[in-house]
C-alpha cells in the first residue's frame, strides 16, 4: 500500500458545498437533503484542544482505516457510508484532487448524545478514575491493578460528547439509560462489545493491541442503530505494538498518545490555544499513523 502523499490540509474551504460545521478533525458539508460530505483534515487534538500544527496525510490515513473497518464490520452493525462517489460531489477539479482521498459521502443520521467507549486495558482517564475510586464509569475493578494492565474482560465505559473546548466526562450506564432508554442503551453496549472483540482479534494477529476505543452511533429515520464518524483509527483508539507491551508503564503507541506524552512535558494548562509541535514530533507522529495503516490494511 502506498504511503499517503498529499499537501497538509489544516482546514478545507469548499466553494461548491455549504459548510455545516467543523469538529476537532472533520469538516462537514451539506450534499443534499439526505447526505453529507465529511472531510478528514490533518488537524490533531489532544486533551480536547485542537493543536495549531497539522500532521500531513493524517486525514487520509484516518479515512482509509475507517473505510477498511466499516467494510470489515458491516455484518455487526450498519454504518453511515453511502454509495455516492466523492468525485461525483466534488465537481471542481482542484477540490477533488486535494480532498477525494480524505473525504466520504455519508447518510445524514441523528447522532446519539454519548460516546461509547470500550476498554480492554487500564490506561488514560480510566486509570485516573481507578486510582481515585477503584472503578471506571461506575464499573468496580479488582484492587492492585497496574497501569496498562489487561482487564479480565473488556468494560463498557461511556462518556459525554463534550462541546468544543470542553472535556468529555466518563458517565455510568445508568446515566446513558436516562438519555437513551434501557433498550437502546443495551443495544449500544452489546454492539460496542462485539465490535471491540472482532477488531481486537484481527489487530492482534497483525501485532497491534487495541487497548481501548470509542464509537459514535446514530439512528436512521426507522430508528435503526448505525455506526458513524470513524472507527478503530489512531485518533479514536489506543494502538500498542504487541511485541513491546508490558504492564506497569505507559506503552509505546501507534496513536496520538505520543503527542499527549510530549505535551505532558510542557508547562501548559491544557486549555486553548494549544502549543506548537516541534517538527520531529510531527514527523514521528505521521510515521506512527502510517505504520498503523500498513499493519492493519497492508
Amino acid at each position: 500500500m502506498s504511503e499517503p502523499q498529499s499537501p497538509a490540509v489544516y482546514e478545507s474551504n469548499l466553494e461548491s458545498l455549504a459548510l455545516l460545521g467543523r469538529g476537532k478533525v472533520r469538516d462537514i458539508y451539506r450534499v443534499d437533503d439526505e447526505h453529507l460530505l465529511i472531510v478528514a483534515s490533518d488537524r490533531i487534538s489532544a486533551f480536547d484542544v485542537i493543536l495549531p500544527d497539522p500532521i500531513p496525510g493524517k486525514g487520509i490515513v484516518l479515512t482509509r482505516i475507517s473505510k477498511f473497518w466499516f467494510e470489515q464490520l458491516a455484518d455487526v452493525v450498519p454504518n453511515h457510508l453511502s454509495a455516492i462517489n466523492v468525485a461525483d460531489v466534488l465537481t471542481d477539479e482542484g477540490e477533488r484532487e486535494l480532498l477525494q482521498d480524505r473525504a466520504v459521502v455519508v447518510r445524514e443520521l441523528k447522532p446519539l448524545p454519548v460516546e461509547a467507549v470500550v476498554r480492554g486495558y487500564l490506561i488514560g482517564s480510566g486509570w485516573k478514575d481507578y486510582c481515585a475510586t477503584g472503578s471506571v464509569s461506575g464499573v468496580a475493578l479488582p484492587p492492585g491493578l497496574e497501569l496498562a494492565e489487561q482487564l479480565r474482560e473488556p468494560i463498557f465505559t461511556p462518556s459525554t460528547k463534550a462541546a468544543p473546548g470542553s472535556h468529555d466526562e466518563n458517565i455510568s450506564l445508568e446515566d446513558v439509560e436516562a438519555l437513551l432508554g434501557a433498550e437502546l442503551t443495551q443495544q449500544v453496549h452489546d454492539v460496542s462489545q462485539e465490535l471491540y472483540a472482532r477488531a481486537t482479534r484481527y489487530a492482534r494477529e497483525r501485532g497491534i493491541i487495541i487497548a481501548d476505543t470509542k464509537f459514535e452511533f446514530g439512528l436512521d429515520d426507522a430508528g435503526r442503530l448505525m455506526l458513524i464518524d470513524e472507527v478503530f483509527t489512531p485518533d479514536s483508539s489506543r494502538f500498542w505494538p504487541l511485541e513491546s507491551y508490558a504492564p506497569g508503564s505507559s506503552p509505546k503507541s501507534f496513536d496520538k498518545q505520543y503527542v499527549r506524552d510530549y505535551l505532558e512535558t510542557l508547562d501548559w494548562n491544557k486549555q486553548a490555544p494549544g502549543p506548537h509541535l516541534p517538527e520531529v514530533i510531527v514527523a514521528r507522529t505521521r510515521e506512527k499513523y502510517v505504520e498503523a495503516l500498513e499493519r492493519l490494511t497492508g
